[in-house]
């Protein structure tokens, strides 16, 4: 039995606690920043923290100068950790928390390090067409996702309808769980082997963010697939209609060439809609206006007829 801290949140970190204790091990304490303002219901990790009785600390980040960051690592220092996960974590930790437990600390990724490093992976993977994807364990080092791998588990197809909703649900999350279980049996019985990553390899890619998700018609159809589908179910691939953002999901390419203008409304078909793509169509099936909520796609207002700029 090991005494483990567990730096997370979501459903994700939710679910590693539970194999944790179902393992024997000790968790001396849960870190989960705190939950948004406005924000429905509390998070996953959280919330399961608090029913079963642990320790539940909520930092909003760790990286302050002063007094703050010292009274934080002389928090963390008094729980007595052996091993640190973090299995779904966007805050930054100290060197003085990372390397601070006897067994170092193990973080889960969403690809196959060193490709696809960065707080994004799961949508880039999508965007950029890449064709298998896999999820790897690592020690955490002061790069960003640089460490030696301790666990990797490939494998994992990206199929021509994948969201970035999709790849993490369906395929990397169960398979995550499985190679964090690994990672830690490893750590424990002392058989981990450390397999420093090949920089040859190497890439990084910034969030996803507005700037990212914005859709350029002058893209060909299969571009502005991926990343319609790489930007579902956030932020949203996005495009403009009278200076109002209009975003775009559950994307299927169709075949045929349109006569339209790319970013035209072609036609409804049932509850989708479909949009001129380059030299090809989008079935788009949902569509949220402004700030309005997703609805069916031929629910939001727009017709045949109307170009998204």
């Amino acid at each position: 039995m090991r005494k483990i801290a567990i730096f997370g949140q979501a459903a994700f970190g939710r679910d590693v606690l539970l194999r944790v204790l179902a393992a024997g091990h000790e968790v001396v304490a849960v870190y989960v920043p705190p939950d948004p303002p406005g924000r429905g219901r509390p998070d996953p990790l959280a919330e399961e923290a608090q029913a079963k009785g642990l320790r539940l600390l909520r930092h909003a980040r760790f990286r302050r100068q002063g007094r703050a960051i010292d009274a934080l690592v002389t928090e963390y220092l008094g729980l007595g950790a052996e091993l640190n996960l973090m299995p779904f974590t966007t805050v930054i930790l100290p060197p003085q928390i990372v390397e601070a437990p006897p067994l170092g600390s193990l973080c889960f990724h969403p690809s196959l390090l060193p490709r696809f490093r960065g707080g994004s992976a799961i949508p880039w993977q999508v965007i950029l067409g890449e064709r298998e994807s896999g999820v790897t364990v690592f020690r955490p080092d002061a790069g960003v996702d640089t460490g030696p791998i301790v666990v990797q588990k490939g494998g994992v197809e990206i199929c021509d309808t994948e969201t970035a909703a999709s790849l993490y649900f369906d395929k990397l999350y169960p398979l995550g769980l499985e190679a964090i279980d690994e990672a830690v049996h490893a750590v424990d019985t002392g058989a981990a082997v450390l397999r420093p990553q090949d920089e040859r390899c190497a890439s990084f890619q910034g969030l996803v963010d507005d700037t990212a998700a914005r859709i350029d018609w002058t893209k060909d159809a299969r571009t502005i697939d991926r990343l319609v589908r790489g930007c579902d179910p956030q932020p949203g691939a996005h495009a403009l209609r009278g200076g109002v953002p209009v975003r775009l999901f559950d994307a299927r390419l169709l075949p045929g060439r349109p006569e339209h203008a790319s970013g035209t409304v072609l036609a409804c078909d049932g509850d989708a809609l479909v949009v001129a793509a380059g030299t090809g169509r989008l079935q788009i099936g949902r569509v949220r206006v402004g700030d309005g909520k997703k609805l069916a796609a031929a629910q939001s207002g727009l017709a045949p007829g109307d170009v998204l700029a």
